[in-house]
């Protein structure tokens, strides 16, 4: 069956903070709206949004995000820094280590796949 996905879901998003850790800059509250999860639980899609909050971020998945709105700093371990803002479309490869700064309220639809253990 086709599932339908909507940038502006319906309903109470997951609410939560930046694990105390990963924190750099602020407190951010993210919101998580979870669309569709496969039966392995090893893919997934929906929407996130954050205020704004600066944090350490270490992929061991893969995701494509598409920026809705807002604008964030992604900066690699390297010092490279990638700007996003609405309509940007990326992906950040498993092993990516870095910062995620959100500038403005960002909200992204994403795509990830996590690999098996």
């Amino acid at each position: 069956m086709i599932r339908r996905l909507t940038a502006t879901p319906i309903g109470a998003p997951e609410i939560y903070r930046v694990a105390p850790e990963k924190r750099l800059v602020g407190d951010p509250e993210q919101r998580l709206w979870l669309q569709y999860t496969d039966a392995s639980g090893q893919f997934y899609t929906g929407v996130w949004e954050s205020d704004p909050g600066t944090w350490r971020i270490r992929y061991t998945e893969v995701e494509y995000c598409r920026i809705l709105s807002g604008r964030s700093r992604i900066t690699a371990a390297d010092g490279a820094v990638t700007e996003v803002g609405p309509g940007d479309e990326f992906v950040i490869p498993s092993g990516f280590e870095g910062t995620w700064q959100v500038l403005e309220r960002t909200r992204k639809t994403f795509v990830i796949h996590e690999a098996p253990p």
